[in-house]
């Protein structure tokens, strides 16, 4: 998705929203410096946080003109078409722009990665759908 985005835009920022809901496998700290390492070739990509905020107002504090989500299934496009709506309502003028993934990560999601862990042989699978710098610090946290 990243790759995709690069070739759209002329500069790309990743922003990492921390969901005091949602409960992460590594902090936003250890996320921001696996982005980093994952996209340090893409000159023109640059990986930040942001937490109690909404998107599109963070997204208004970067001057930022689209936002950028991938929708893998059905389920992602009823809720990103909502949160689309909803961006729209609070500002009109930032485009939000929907891409598929590649099909060779079409069905990757942190749940699904998560859930492959632990098994006999999961470090063989799991190498499969994340990058190296996830991989590294996976082995690292479930040895």
């Amino acid at each position: 998705m990243i790759r995709e985005g690069v070739r759209l835009f002329d500069r790309l920022v990743v922003a990492v929203g921390v969901n005091p809901d949602k409960k992460s496998t590594f902090p936003v700290e250890d996320r921001i410096a696996m982005l980093r390492e994952a996209t340090r070739s893409f000159k023109t990509v640059s990986v930040t946080s942001f937490s109690n905020h909404y998107l599109i107002h963070y997204a208004q504090s970067l001057r930022a003109t689209h936002i950028l989500r991938g929708i893998r299934s059905e389920s992602d496009y009823e809720y990103e078409r909502t949160m689309r709506n909803i961006n729209g309502d609070l500002d009109g003028d930032i485009c939000t722009i929907f891409l598929m993934p590649p099909r060779a990560i079409a069905d990757v999601s942190s749940s699904m990665v998560r859930g492959l862990i632990g098994p006999a042989g999961w470090k063989k699978v799991v190498r499969n759908y994340v990058p190296a710098a996830v991989y590294k610090r996976l082995l690292n946290r479930f040895p």
